[in-house]
């Protein structure tokens, strides 16, 4: 369920700070990327795809980069990070909020793929970032989470 917030910019801050120390955070190993298939033609599932998401042309899968085996020549690659959020947690607002950090610290965006999984609490969020900022965005996660 997404949860509406009324609040002040510094309420907003707070509750994000124990929203982020309270989730569930994963590095995912290695590096990955995003396959293409044409739309036509969906890629099949696998247990390490970590998303499929399309357009009206295409098909992208999210897949670790060694082993890729579809046309995976220049696609960029990322470092993953993920967040499972405890059940009834408030993380309205969550993704702007850690996108505008990581943004501020590192001079770079993200992109966020998003999920359910009502056993776990609802909402949950894969991030990924450019693969040579990964341990920088890991560090100011971990600042953030300490706070």
């Amino acid at each position: 369920m997404v949860s509406v917030s009324v609040e002040t910019a510094q309420q907003t801050e707070e509750r994000l700070q124990r929203v982020i120390a309270g989730a569930d955070f994963v590095i995912h190993e290695g590096l990955w990327l995003f396959e293409e298939f044409p739309a036509d033609r969906p890629p099949a599932l696998t247990s390490d795809t970590l998303a499929v998401v399309r357009d009206e042309d295409s098909w992208s899968r999210l897949v670790p980069a060694a082993g890729s085996g579809g046309d995976a020549g220049g696609a960029e690659r990322f470092g993953i990070f993920s967040f499972h959020f405890p059940d009834g947690a408030d993380n309205s607002g969550f993704v702007g909020w850690l996108a505008t950090h990581l943004k501020a610290q590192l001079g770079t965006g993200v992109f966020v793929v998003c999920g359910s999984n009502r056993g776990r609490g609802g909402i949950y969020d894969y991030w990924g970032c450019p693969a040579d900022l990964t341990a920088e965005a890991i560090k100011v996660i971990a600042e953030l989470r300490a706070a």
